[in-house]
């Protein structure tokens, strides 16, 4: 039986607009490729090749039930967005202002680290310029980690819309990479261990080919939890949505650059969808890019990273090399060396240190968008500072907090400790999703706009699995 919509006080400030129509795929399609870009920085980069040159096959098989264990809890994120216009961050805080809060903090905690992926990022420019002259692998890496860093801040400050600017930059590097890696797996070398690659990917292959090591558990879950988006990096997708104006978004505005000229009013409080025929039917197709947009992400990141996983295994498995420390981005130099020789080493340093660096970018954006934001929500007083001024003020604390914390240890050991932190929240995301979507939005939605079922069961595998992750790594940890 259809229930009709009833009254909740959390969402009681709520006004009600028309539901725009689809614009077209071409116009709509975007936050998807940029969550693809931004995922290829960890999990696809570094810890699947390095577990694969390392251990062999014998993870491989849980690659793709990883990449698909997120599809349902980005469904939900983007769902909430696109039905109300407001972030999911500004949803969790409406489902509970404490757990709101409680997330805000873990997250704060958790990206005082990123600057690591700039730092990442110069290993392979530092490998690729030996510059400056005399200095050690390190400081050539910090120097260049800089320097990316300054680069990007100084784009986001000239554009006109800081989305349209990071969009742009990730559909390249995405695409690029993408074809780069597909003409690495097309050498003879790399072709010739398909056949035993592709059988690892049915099971867990016996015994482990050299002895475990305890060490490698933060990077093992790493690797499951971050193929694809994990921890709070999965809920920048509900903010790249909210810019680039999809559903009821489109009413929200958009930030601008820092010298754009005069800024759009953004607001933070979202609206509900009419009950109109014709609302049903724009609903069937945002529905339809909402699901497409999510497997453009996840199915292109598992792509990718399965290639990567190729390329380690044909290529550095039987050499026993490692991305690790301060060679992160340079080990993998042999995936295009192979084909092109000493050129394509160095193209593959040039594409690393974009793959890398960009992570810096998108997360450095995202979380400034989730800050500004959260503020707006939780201290209404704040609200006399524009949206888009708090952006900046967050922007430029987390340049300069990424930039001191890049010092404190080697990039890989730095972005370990964002994940595990973050990890905390992917086992928490299902369970708030489902609170929020399914039981306090859903009685407030016209009843072609409420969820399916078949989400909510999703929902729940996906807690059970990372629940059961948690506590294997937990028990993993102690018994080392």
């Amino acid at each position: 039986m259809n229930r009709p919509i009833t009254r909740d006080s959390a969402f009681s400030d709520l006004a009600r607009k028309p539901l725009p129509a689809f614009p077209g795929w071409w116009a709509a399609l975007g936050p998807g490729i940029v969550w693809m870009a931004l995922a290829q920085g960890s999990g696809e980069l570094i810890w699947w090749p390095y577990l694969i040159a390392k251990y062999g096959l014998s993870f491989l098989f849980l690659l793709i039930p990883a990449c698909l264990l997120q599809y349902p809890i980005n469904v939900e994120i983007g769902r909430y967005t696109l039905l109300t216009g407001e972030s999911i961050f500004h949803g969790f805080i409406r489902l509970n202002r404490l757990f709101g809060i409680l997330l805000w903090i873990l997250m704060s905690v958790s990206f005082l680290w990123f600057g690591a992926f700039a730092s990442a990022g110069g290993t392979a420019l530092a490998a690729l310029t030996h510059f400056p002259d005399g200095w050690d692998a390190r400081n050539q890496s910090l120097f260049w980690g800089y320097c990316s860093i300054a680069v990007f801040v100084t784009a986001i400050v000239f554009s006109k819309v800081v989305y349209v600017l990071v969009e742009r930059f990730m559909k390249i590097v995405a695409l690029t990479t993408v074809a780069g890696l597909l003409w690495a797996c097309l050498q003879t070398e790399v072709v010739t261990a398909a056949p035993g690659f592709l059988q690892g990917l049915l099971g867990p292959t016996a015994p482990l080919p050299r002895p475990w090591e305890t060490q490698d558990a933060t990077k093992l879950l790493t690797a499951i939890a971050f193929a694809g988006l994990g921890g709070f990096w999965i809920l920048f997708y509900s903010y790249w949505l909210r810019d680039k104006g999809v559903g009821m978004a489109v009413h929200m505005g958009k930030i601008t650059g820092a010298i754009a000229g005069k800024p759009e009013v953004v607001t933070s409080d979202g609206f509900l969808p009419i009950d109109l025929a014709e609302n049903k039917h724009h609903w069937k197709k945002w529905r339809q890019f909402l699901r497409t947009d999510v497997l453009i992400g996840i199915v292109g990141n598992l792509l990718t990273t399965l290639m990567t996983c190729l390329l380690a295994y044909a290529l550095l498995f039987p050499k026993g090399l490692l991305p690790q420390d301060y060679e992160l981005a340079v080990v993998q130099s042999r995936f295009f060396e192979v084909g092109w020789g000493e050129l394509g080493r160095l193209l593959f340093l040039v594409v690393a240190s974009a793959f890398l660096a960009d992570t810096w970018l998108a997360t450095a954006d995202a979380v400034s968008r989730m800050q500004a934001d959260i503020v707006h929500v939780l201290f209404p007083k704040s609200r006399r500072i524009a949206l888009r001024t708090w952006y900046y003020i967050f922007l430029a604390l987390l340049t300069l907090i990424t930039s001191l914390t890049m010092l404190l240890d080697t990039p890989g050991t730095l972005i370990l400790t964002s994940a595990v932190i973050g990890f905390g929240g992917t086992v928490m995301f299902p369970v708030a999703l489902y609170l929020l979507n399914y039981r306090r939005l859903s009685p407030q939605l016209p009843i072609w706009a409420k969820p399916s079922s078949a989400g909510s069961w999703l929902l729940g595998l996906s807690f059970i699995v990372y629940l059961g992750l948690a506590l294997a790594y937990g028990w993993t940890m102690l018994a080392g």
